[in-house]
């Protein structure tokens, strides 16, 4: 966890200096505490305890369909959660931001949990999503306002809320978070506020490098969008792990390259997977940037969608109409560049090496990547594929037959190769986006595949809770209670988005009095 300084920089530097030159060096664990404690504040002090005014103990309505007592009282004390992770910006940061690298967030935030003590932009979907299950509007719109105020200053929503995190994105919810809030209240001075900064963030999104142009085997002209990160040094929150990473490059610009993909995996959230490995076994293979990511483009899908819809109540009808034929447009360069009819699943689409600097990509079959991942079907989510019933039959035979349905909810990949975003684990958001797109299909098939997966998932949740006290950040899915592992770090317990993704899975399927919510 990052600390932040008592006095300014060089004052502190120079003091480290003068007592690295008194030791050669070689400092006593004495010294150090000693500087760390003249120098530094504590962790975590730059943040303090907020108490959410909306929330109630129990709110009313709050998961009617959930009759069983026991299933009920989890319910209450997840929802009861939000008050733990509850923060607000000292200030202090406001007073002198040069000392810290959290920002001077405008208003409250949730945060989720144990070493993640900031907003992160992809989580806070999930936090919403369950903080309108427990009626805490404000609350939710409060996030979406302080996501709006990082995107009035720096023109995109960052990783998030720290200084060293300007230079990359996350996957772009904000306009899900806004229009699932305002399916909710009805609140028009709301959308008025957050549709300036929609606007913003989809540009973003389609300019520049995060711009891919790609012809397909027609002959038309496609556009989509790929992760890319401004960035082509180690980055500062993991410094050390990422020149471990590079130590084998000796060419100065090979470890730039590795920095900059890097960079642009943590941009993607899923840091870090085999999905972005050229050889699954050499780390150092890491090519995010040369890959146009399937999830990607259906969260700017999603997102021209959703702008076309607030833009209409706005009255602003050319908006909408411009970004209603841009969701067109995405949605046909979907289907030609990443659906694959034979495995029922969209696929990630590899630039090749030589072609790097073209204008135009030409699209050729082999570039699309073979292997299965979770992300391989959060399309279904989205109703403009959900409601197709042939494209829904396939996905869902895709999904039977792909390996990835467990025992305990869906599997981020079938690799087991150590990193956190791969197989065993399983990960709320991947879980949420697929069940909640075949449960809201139509389909009477679709919706029993969903609340299977959706029953798995809400029981490994429970039973690791009653087994260790806490939610989870990940789980591995081959056992029910079962906790996840792997990555850069130790396991994270909180866990914002896991408490997120059961309340709305309980809002949806509800839990009959007789039904067991034990493995």
């Amino acid at each position: 966890m990052d600390v932040s300084l008592k006095f300014d920089l060089k004052n502190t530097t120079d003091a480290f200096d003068k007592m690295l030159n008194s030791t050669y060096g070689s400092v006593s664990i004495h010294d150090f505490e000693e500087f760390t404690n003249k120098f530094l504040n504590k962790a975590g002090s730059d943040l303090i305890y907020h108490e959410p005014a909306d929330f109630t103990l129990e709110p009313v309505g709050f998961l009617l369909n959930v009759e069983s007592v026991e299933v009920r009282e989890w319910a209450l004390e997840v929802h009861s959660l939000w008050k733990n992770l509850s923060r607000k910006v000292a200030d202090g940061v406001r007073e002198n931001p040069e000392l810290h690298t959290l920002l001077p967030l405008p208003h409250p935030m949730i945060i989720p949990g144990s070493r993640f003590i900031e907003v992160y932009y992809w989580d806070s979907y999930w936090v919403i999503r369950g903080l309108l299950v427990s009626k805490m509007y404000e609350t939710a719109k409060s996030i979406v306002y302080n996501l709006i105020s990082l995107i009035d200053e720096y023109g995109h929503v960052l990783n998030g809320s720290r200084a060293y995190y300007t230079n990359r994105s996350q996957p772009p919810l904000l306009s899900s978070m806004v229009s699932e809030i305002y399916n909710r209240t009805q609140d028009l001075a709301f959308v008025k506020r957050s549709l300036p900064a929609l606007l913003k963030e989809h540009k973003f999104w389609n300019t520049v490098n995060h711009k891919v142009i790609i012809q397909d085997d027609k002959g038309c002209n496609h556009t989509l969008s790929r992760y890319f990160a401004l960035w082509n040094k180690p980055r500062p929150e993991t410094s050390t792990i990422d020149k471990e990473s590079a130590s084998k490059l000796l060419n100065p610009y090979d470890k730039q390259h590795l920095y900059r993909e890097l960079a642009s995996t943590a941009e993607a959230g899923w840091d870090f997977s085999t999905r972005w490995m050229r050889n699954h076994s050499d780390f150092a293979t890491l090519a995010t940037t040369s890959i146009v990511p399937v999830d990607l483009n259906l969260y700017i899908l999603k997102m021209e969608l959703d702008i076309a819809f607030l833009a209409r109540t706005m009255g602003q009808n050319s908006i909408a109409e411009q970004f209603l034929n841009a969701s067109q447009l995405r949605r046909l360069a979907m289907v030609s560049i990443f659906w694959n009819d034979k495995k029922g699943q969209w696929l990630d689409y590899w630039l090749t090496k030589n072609s790097s600097c073209e204008e135009v990509h030409i699209w050729d079959a082999q570039n699309q990547n073979q292997n299965t991942f979770a992300s391989n079907f959060i399309p279904v989510w989205n109703e403009v594929f959900n409601s197709d019933n042939a494209i829904l039959q396939k996905v869902m035979e895709g999904l039977q037959s792909s390996g990835l349905l467990c025992a305990a909810g869906i599997a981020t990949s079938l690799t087991r190769s150590g990193q956190q975003m791969d197989f065993p684990n399983g990960w709320a958001p991947l879980q949420h986006m697929i069940v909640e797109g075949l449960a809201r299909s139509g389909s009477k098939d679709s919706r029993c595949m969903a609340e299977d997966i959706a029953v798995k998932w809400l029981k490994t949740n429970y039973a690791a809770y009653k087994k260790t006290g806490n939610m989870h950040e990940k789980y591995n899915v081959e056992y029910c209670g079962a906790v996840g592992g792997g990555g850069e770090y130790i396991p994270q317990t909180g866990f914002g988005w896991t408490n997120g993704v059961v309340l709305a899975f309980l809002e949806e399927f509800g839990w009959s009095q007789d039904k067991k919510i034990d493995c």
